[in-house]
């Protein structure tokens, strides 16, 4: 086999992984009452990964218009799942950045995928799974994602501070 039909097969295998997880995330947002698209979802991961972001930055991130962005974040902000805020630097600058409630969704959300993926991964023959580890990490790698233990610990740290904040504001 050539070197460029191995390259296809990889190509297509992935594909193949891919179309499952998207299955997987399309089925984690479903019958949510916050009724969140996926594009939406991936703006509240985006900033939940890399902390209150300017419209024109996450529009890069996640490589659309900023006016597109600017529009899904309208309707996050009407969900209450992000709130918008001025800097105090530059006026003219808007930081969009999670809400309670969008890191309330996040994680519920995150359980549910964590459900569905554990189960699909209980299907697999345990002497593949560390082939599968290492070939999803590189690809992860080379796609240049943010390890998920990154960006969930750190809305995890924010949903404690938001805790203790609420508690030490009721005293």
């Amino acid at each position: 086999m050539s070197a460029q039909d191995e390259d296809e097969r990889l190509v297509d295998a992935v594909l193949g992984a891919s179309r499952a997880l998207v299955a997987v995330a399309a089925r984690s947002l479903d019958g949510l009452a916050e009724d969140v698209t996926l594009a939406q979802y991936r703006v509240l991961v985006e900033l939940a990964a890399r902390g209150p972001q300017r419209i024109a930055d996450l529009a890069a991130v996640l490589g659309v218009e900023s006016s597109t962005v600017t529009r899904m974040c309208d309707r996050l902000v009407r969900k209450h799942l992000i709130h918008r805020r001025r800097a105090s630097a530059d006026r003219r600058a808007v930081r969009v950045a999670l809400a309670a409630e969008g890191h309330r969704l996040i994680d519920e959300v995150s359980e549910r995928r964590r459900a569905q993926i554990g189960a699909i991964l209980a299907r697999m023959p345990s002497q593949d799974r560390p082939a599968v580890l290492r070939a999803l990490r590189a690809f992860a790698d080379a796609a240049g994602t943010v390890p998920e233990q990154d960006w969930s610990l750190g809305w995890r740290l924010h949903q404690l501070q938001s805790s203790a904040e609420a508690v030490g504001s009721a005293r």
